[in-house]
């Protein structure tokens, strides 16, 4: 008979209400709008609620201004005042006026865009279509889905992913998951969730070498597959000498590479999608103004009409449980909506703070600034902070910008101050984009005239930014022949 042994952990269980809230979260705003219509009608305890306008002053002090609101008319707006020294989110907000307002006007439309489908969206309804792909194969493609970096690339070990499924409850094993991970590297477009570039490539060849066996592919493949190092470093001579085969054969089957995408993957949007900015933040008359933009500001609650059946008696037991699961739901969803509206008020709030040189004077006033500070600003912890920002949009007077744009390490310069690595990548693009192709800038020669700008920066720092940015090294950015 096996011992028996007492065994004490502790695990944190997520409940379906934080579920949902986190869920909600990390929608951008046209993925919201359909998310509570879906909802509303496959649970009809919800219904649209048309809200009062209210004021929420720096006082704390919450009124009504006996406005009533229509459902596509009330906007939050968050009005920064802010004379004198810029506070870099440090000081007390009384240096300024804090402000939110819900006010009764015409709805505005910033931005017109049409309803596409994400990236993500698209592979999954194309893995549908296959054969042998049930429920449980498309939540592993999510999981997958949801780990990828912005490139398209799965970093992650596996086991990362296993342990996301098993979190919600789906056990799945190895095999499962690489099963499913192989069938989402060929779909269209191919090299999806794959390692590295060279695997990328290889995808993509793969998926072109199926309507195409000519012997050109095939060398291509053999380039790629026992020559990438190569082929990476420019190195043809190697490649003809241990290829045994002639340079206009090593012409055309690099010419078969150049066309493969490098950057198939784009993350949350699609490619030809107008985006819809969460926020709108205007700057006059010394004020900054945020408006969040949740035109769907489709707070729902819980139909009147459905509670009072629940209290008759007369209602059969069978039909009041089931009532019952659907007030819960309908409950725990309009408390995610008024979270997540309450959590990215916040979050613009800290950014507006941190980045107000930016909203008023424009992307170079740029400063560092990391998820952790916005977390502790506003008492969120960092998974909520990066559901938050991921996704979201800003319109500023510069342009529309992702929130999560705002965050960047920092590197110091001559004059002492610290200057977001974000402007120093765009630097590196400019010096790249104006140089001479036939000489382009090796990572000594950008380092050097960084400095030239005041910036101190390493030549293998500028290495590290290029690489973030898929630039080529120097020689590669010459072409082949």
């Amino acid at each position: 008979m096996p011992d028996i042994k007492l065994r004490q952990s502790q695990r944190t269980q997520l409940s379906s209400q934080q579920i949902m809230t986190s869920q909600l979260l990390q929608l951008p705003l046209l993925h919201l709008e359909q998310r509570i219509c879906d909802e509303m009608q496959d649970n009809p305890m919800l219904e649209l609620e048309e809200q009062k306008g209210e004021s929420i002053d720096d006082s704390g002090v919450q009124g009504d201004d006996g406005h009533e609101e229509g459902m596509f008319d009330s906007v939050d707006r968050f009005e920064k005042d802010r004379p004198g020294e810029v506070d870099k989110g440090n000081k007390d907000d009384s240096e300024g006026t804090l402000q939110f307002t819900i006010d009764n006007r015409p709805k505005e439309s910033f931005i017109q865009a049409v309803q596409q489908d994400s990236c993500e969206e698209k592979l999954l309804k194309d893995l549908s279509l296959q054969e042998g792909i049930g429920t449980k194969e498309l939540l592993i493609a999510s999981e997958i889905l949801g780990n990828l970096d912005d490139d398209g690339y799965l970093k992650d070990d596996l086991s990362i992913i296993i342990e996301g499924l098993e979190h919600n409850d789906i056990d799945v094993d190895k095999e499962e998951v690489a099963a499913i991970l192989k069938k989402i590297r060929y779909l269209d477009p191919p090299g999806i969730a794959v390692r590295d570039l060279q695997e990328r490539l290889l995808a993509q060849l793969g998926a072109k070498t199926g309507r195409n066996k000519t012997p050109v592919f095939a060398l291509a493949s053999q380039i790629l597959t026992e020559h990438y190092d190569d082929f990476l470093n420019n190195r043809y001579e190697r490649i003809l000498k241990r290829l045994q085969i002639r340079p206009q054969e090593l012409e055309s089957a690099i010419a078969v590479i150049s066309t493969l995408d490098p950057h198939p993957f784009v993350a949350g949007v699609a490619a030809d999608e107008y985006i819809v900015p969460d926020f709108i933040v205007t700057y006059e008359n010394g004020r900054l103004t945020a408006v969040l933009n949740d035109r769907s500001n489709m707070s729902v609650h819980v139909s009147k009409e459905y509670q009072d059946v629940l209290k008759n008696r007369g209602v059969p037991a069978e039909d009041r449980k089931y009532m019952r699961q659907k007030l819960n739901r309908a409950k725990e969803f309009a408390s995610a909506i008024a979270q997540r509206r309450n959590t990215l008020i916040k979050v613009i709030e800290a950014l507006m703070n941190f980045q107000y040189d930016f909203f008023v004077t424009g992307p170079e006033k740029l400063v560092p600034l990391v998820m952790k500070d916005v977390a502790e600003k506003t008492g969120f912890d960092l998974s909520t902070i990066s559901r938050a920002v991921n996704g979201k949009y800003v319109q500023t007077r510069f342009g529309t910008f992702e929130l999560k744009y705002f965050f960047s390490g920092s590197l110091p310069t001559e004059e002492g101050e610290d200057l977001s690595t974000k402007i120093i990548k765009q630097y590196i693009r400019e010096l790249i984009d104006a140089e001479d192709t036939a000489k382009p800038l090796n990572d000594d020669k950008l380092a050097g005239m960084l400095e030239g700008k005041g910036i101190k920066i390493a030549r293998r720092t500028v290495a590290k930014y290029r690489e973030q940015m898929q630039i080529p090294v120097a020689r590669l950015r010459k072409k082949i022949f």
